[in-house]
């Protein structure tokens, strides 16, 4: 069994937007047994997270560590055609994922108590995100 769906989401700006709910409806009565789920951003300045989703403050300091490792508007900074934060917002996606797969076990996603699905804004504008799923099962 495979099925695929599509999600568009719609960011504030820069940071991290928990989607948890938006993944779990767009797969409601979708879950095999057993298998996988894998959750693809198409995009190059935006990406996909699986990370602490109790304290609030662990996401603050996450996105403080990626504006630090890749900071907007640098002289040396040559792709700049959108904005100061256009060659950071690739940096960072460079090394964060834009995928994940994830273990389906009973018919439910099998992620670990504290952790939660985020879509990565690395751009300070608003963006609409479009995020692939597809179920293996």
């Amino acid at each position: 069994m495979i099925f695929q769906t599509e999600l568009h989401i719609e960011t504030p700006g820069r940071g991290m937007l928990c989607i948890d709910t938006q993944i779990r409806d767009a797969v409601s009565g979708k879950l095999p047994g057993c298998g996988l789920l894998h959750i693809f951003c198409r995009h190059t300045s935006a990406s996909i997270l699986l990370q602490e989703n109790a304290d609030p403050t662990a996401r603050l300091d996450l996105e403080a560590f990626f504006d630090r490792l890749a900071p907007d508007g640098q002289a040396w900074h040559q792709h700049t055609v959108e904005g100061p934060d256009d060659s950071s917002a690739h940096m960072k996606s460079v090394v964060l994922p834009s995928e994940i797969t994830l273990p389906i076990r009973d018919g439910q996603l099998a992620c670990g108590k504290w952790q939660g699905l985020f879509l990565f804004e690395h751009r300070h504008k608003p963006h609409s995100r479009c995020v692939l799923l597809t179920v293996y099962g």
